[in-house]
């Protein structure tokens, strides 16, 4: 199985920590949480992964180049221009579908989670689709899904917002809304899509993932007993090391 981490953020929220070092290479209790998430993803079967790059790259490449995970990973540099989400994932197809065309496992580097990866990926093999991996954890943003679970719409709690914008006159009872967990599933034929609907530049995943001319599917998927984390803002951060402690690391997978 393959994924790619999208490690590229300026990390303004950690600052003065990013000032001299990426938001990658941060450290949880003495760990720089992109090796938590390579070695996350390699407890679990994934022997392929992309890491995109942008502030500070050299020390990113660096650390990388020290290390021996056990798994091939290749760089997807964006130096030039910080493409955001979206637009880093575009331009790392190449590397990600270099061998085969099969989906693909998208993990932000600030989320630490006891995630079944697995089930992620053999739900969107099952789906033929993309699939989000999300929560009911407090959120002031939420996705909003059908009984089905297929992916409507988003939602903006603090100021009630809606995208689409309609959506309360076809909104039914039993739609759901969840947490996105920065962790998803998507198919080679949704990023192709995403590509060709939203081009080459810097744009966040999620305006694919709401965009009204999508034709691919995108369900969602709510692990029972999820536990998540995103570590990128001082006070999650000191609050992950707190649990790494009291868990003896078993919190995360």
């Amino acid at each position: 199985m393959k994924a790619m981490i999208l490690a590229a953020g300026l990390g303004t929220r950690l600052k003065p920590l990013t000032d001299r070092i990426p938001k990658a290479l941060v450290e949880v209790e003495g760990v720089p949480m992109l090796e938590r998430v390579i070695l996350s993803l390699k407890r679990q079967g994934f022997n392929r992964i992309v890491v995109n790059t942008y502030h500070f790259p050299e020390q990113i490449k660096d650390f990388l180049s020290s290390k021996d995970f056990g798994v091939s990973i290749d760089i997807s540099d964006e130096t030039g221009e910080l493409l955001d989400t979206g637009g880093g994932i575009v331009k790392a197809m190449p590397l990600i579908f270099k061998d085969d065309n099969s989906p693909v496992l998208i993990h932000n580097v600030d989320i630490l989670s006891n995630a079944d990866l697995r089930n992620v990926m053999k739900e969107s093999e099952k789906s033929e689709g993309s699939v989000l991996l999300v929560s009911d954890r407090d959120s002031s943003r939420k996705l909003i899904f059908d009984s089905a679970m297929e992916l409507k719409g988003w939602h903006d709690l603090k100021n009630g917002r809606y995208r689409p914008e309609e959506y309360e006159s076809f909104q039914e009872e039993s739609d759901n809304e969840y947490a996105f967990s920065g962790i998803y599933a998507m198919s080679y034929e949704a990023i192709e899509e995403m590509k060709n609907l939203l081009g080459t530049g810097r744009y966040s995943v999620m305006e694919y993932f709401l965009n009204s001319g999508r034709k691919e599917n995108i369900k969602g998927f709510l692990q029972s007993g999820l536990k998540l984390i995103d570590i990128g803002k001082p006070a999650t951060l000191a609050q992950a090391s707190e649990l790494l402690k009291d868990s003896n690391l078993d919190f995360f997978n």
